[in-house]
Parts: C-alpha cells; structure tokens; sequence
C-alpha cells in the first residue's frame, strides 16, 4: 500500500509530530511504502491565489476551481501544487496529521486541501462522493488536541459528538472527493498528560494503524440515491 501522510504542526517535538514519527515506522515495518508531506519544514504556501496557474484560462476574472481544472488538463499547475497533487494520486491511503484547532483544521493544512484536491483530478461536475475522483482511496485524520473524550462522546456532551464536529471535513471534504473516510483517531488531553500517558496514547495509535483493514469506513452518500433530484433528467439521459 502507498501511503501519503501530510503533516502540519510547527514544533518538531510536539506529540503530534511524535504520531508522525510512529506512523512512518509502524506502516514501513508493516511493509507499506509511505511518503511524508511536513508543511511547516517545507514553508508550504497555503494562500489559493491566481500565482498558482502558470497559465489562465480567463486572464481578467478569476474563478478558482475552474482555473484548477483548466490547468490540470493543461499540465500549468503551479509546481508546488503538482508535486502534491503527484502525491496524493500515487497514495492508496492519505493521513491529516494535525493538532486540532478550533474543532477544525491549522490553516497551513487548509491551505494544503485548498490548493492540492484540485478541480479535475479530484472532483468536478457530478464527480463526487461515490463518484468522485479519489474513488478508491482512503483517508484518515489522526490529530491532536487539548480538550478531554468525554466532552466529545455523544451529542449530549459540552462540545458534541466529535464526528458531527468534524463532518465538514470528514464527509464535505474528504468523502467528497471520494474517499472511504476511515474513524479518525483523537489523542485527548495531550498538554497534560504525563509520558507514561501519552505512551500509551502511542501505542493505541499504533494499535489503529495496524487495524486499518479491519475498520469500518464512515457511512456517505451514494449519488444513485439523488440523482433524480441532482439532475432531473439523468435516469431518463441514461436509460
């Protein structure tokens, strides 16, 4: 399996780079090849912007997604932008590596989706979720954060139930373009945990990466269900 692990936080000895670290290691040994995108070592741009297209197709007004489409057919994505976008299509199985933000993402991580999960390789038209252009792929956020489990454990808790918190990215973004989204995993407390803690939140990290086949993807859309109401007359074109 090709792994790509995408990484985005700015202290190089921070437990979250710790989880970087473990799962480079822990999927090589499993036999896996397994390549690492560490945003803040490379000074990754994360600001979308018409310097991102060698070439436009309308030179006067920019509409960003379809100046991505435009330059992906052309072979005129800015060079950063491809050697991602090279990346993620050789990756059966993408890791968003992060502390957790404001129940979101950092924003040079964003940045990184912004300008990587591009119009045309990705997504376009009717080419999402089920149909989407990273059918066939997987994805797995694993991220850190300061807050406790049981203030994310169901909807009844102070902060809500962690999926519906995240499902913006887990369902609008990642199972958008089309991957099977897998459980995310969440390392609670990390600030103030000890280290014989936060080695065992190590080890069960460890422990969920090699169960990764065993996990049962998040439930998404299937487009046959709306068709109808996405394109009236898509069962009559194609019947």
């Amino acid at each position: 399996m090709n792994v790509l692990i995408v990484h985005a936080h700015p202290e190089p000895a921070s437990f979250c780079t710790a989880m970087k670290y473990l799962a480079v290691a822990t999927l090589r040994q499993a036999g896996h090849r397994v390549q690492v995108s560490d945003l803040h070592a490379m000074a990754w741009n994360p600001v979308a912007s018409a310097a991102d297209f060698q070439a436009r197709r309308d030179a006067d007004y920019l509409v960003y997604a379809l100046e991505q489409r435009h330059a992906h057919e052309q072979g005129t994505l800015a060079a950063d932008i491809a050697a991602e976008l090279d990346k993620l299509l050789w990756a059966d199985l993408l890791i968003l590596n992060f502390p957790l933000y404001w129940c979101s993402l950092p924003a040079m991580l964003k940045g990184w989706i912004d300008r990587v999960l591009v119009s045309g390789a990705c997504y376009g038209g009717l080419r999402f979720y089920d149909r989407g252009g990273l059918v066939g792929k997987r994805a797995l956020l694993s991220f850190s954060l300061g807050g406790q489990a049981h203030m994310f454990a169901d909807e009844q808790a102070i902060h809500g139930e962690l999926q519906t918190l995240l499902r913006p990215l887990l369902r609008g973004t990642l199972g958008y373009v089309g991957f099977q989204v897998l459980p995310p995993f969440a390392a609670y407390h990390v600030p103030y945990l000890d280290a014989a803690a936060r080695g065992e939140l190590l080890a069960a990290y460890r422990r969920h990466l090699l169960d990764l086949d065993r996990l049962q993807p998040l439930p998404m859309p299937a487009l046959d269900d709306f068709d109808r109401r996405l394109n009236p007359l898509h069962r009559e074109v194609c019947a």
